[in-house]
């Protein structure tokens, strides 16, 4: 009995030790903060859906000890109606944490990108098994575009033409002067790219007028259960990217933002209201968030403005060192 009590004390100890450690390891890491901002457009229906989870570490249980901080962003452009996007956005962050490494683990990054393709799998399957059910059966069908962040590491996870886009400063070579350069973290997937082209040929699906049978324009979907036989796939493609004090912000987007602005232009419209602008601070709102919620807003409002016909969704993840 003795031996037990023992061994339970020391389990708590441990216990007291490894959260003391996680707690001063976070007050080390990046400040995120996450804006989102959703027009309709000329749409009738709003298809687009988003999740923003600044803090998702109490979701996993038994997380790894060397991990003391999940958020996780994403936005999802539904296509053929709202039901897969939205199912998406309502349980892929779930998936997420049932599946993410537990406990003393080796190899993190590869276990992580492992969760990763294994959720976007699940959540296909999982919205397949429901559409299938129904009378009529659903024929919706989704993009999506995950940044999950790790302590100080991203991990972007990406289907479709939605995209995330980071501004990072750097130095100049010619003048030396600091200048902010944008950098990709996601993949478009279309079938006019030759990879995917032939995916789909050999699978027995056509692509005519750069779409899949013509019809469908991504290939690679939550959903689409008409398209999957097509070689039409839920395997994200994956990006890390380790923060450093050169990173500004991330912007997740719908494809309605960036049919009227290019992701440089995105980045630089963003830049200039964080730095330059006159934005209204709200009571208890920092100057810092007031700029970055607004900048949000604005671009959204720009796309639509510009003649985005699409529905527009933006997210905005700003880091502070």
């Amino acid at each position: 009995m003795e031996i037990e009590e023992r061994r339970g004390k020391e389990i708590k100890g441990a216990q007291r030790r490894r959260r003391w450690k996680n707690k001063i390891r976070r007050q080390n890491l990046v400040k995120l903060m996450g804006f989102v901002a959703a027009r309709r457009g000329e749409r009738e229906e709003m298809q687009d859906a988003h999740m923003i989870l600044p803090d998702m570490t109490t979701s996993v249980t038994n997380l790894p000890s060397q991990v003391s901080r999940l958020a996780y962003f994403a936005v999802f452009d539904g296509h053929g109606g709202a039901r897969a996007s939205q199912f998406a956005a309502e349980n892929l962050h779930h998936t997420l944490a049932s599946k993410f490494p537990k406990g003393d683990v080796e190899n993190l990054e590869k276990l992580v990108k492992k969760c990763l393709l294994d959720s976007f799998r699940q959540t296909d399957e999982d919205f397949l098994k429901k559409a299938s059910s129904q009378k009529p059966a659903w024929k919706d069908g989704s993009t999506a575009t995950c940044m999950l962040v790790v302590d100080d590491v991203l991990y972007v996870a990406n289907l479709g033409d939605s995209r995330a886009v980071m501004c990072r400063v750097e130095q100049a070579e010619d003048s030396g002067k600091r200048k902010c350069v944008t950098l990709a973290l996601s993949k478009e997937h279309n079938p006019t790219i030759y990879e995917e082209r032939m995916r789909i040929q050999r699978a027995g699906g056509t692509v005519r007028d750069g779409r899949v049978l013509g019809v469908l324009e991504v290939s690679r979907s939550i959903g689409d259960g008409q398209y999957k036989r097509c070689g039409v796939i839920s395997t994200p493609d994956l990006r890390r990217c380790q923060l450093s004090r050169n990173d500004k912000f991330v912007l997740l987007a719908c494809d309605g933002l960036f049919k009227v602005f290019s992701a440089e232009e995105a980045i630089q419209f963003v830049l200039n209201i964080i730095e330059n602008e006159t934005v209204e601070i709200k009571e208890g709102q920092t100057e810092q968030a007031a700029r970055f919620e607004g900048a949000c807003q604005r671009l959204a409002s720009e796309a639509v403005r510009r003649g985005s016909a699409d529905n527009v969704t933006v997210i905005l993840v700003s880091f502070e060192f």
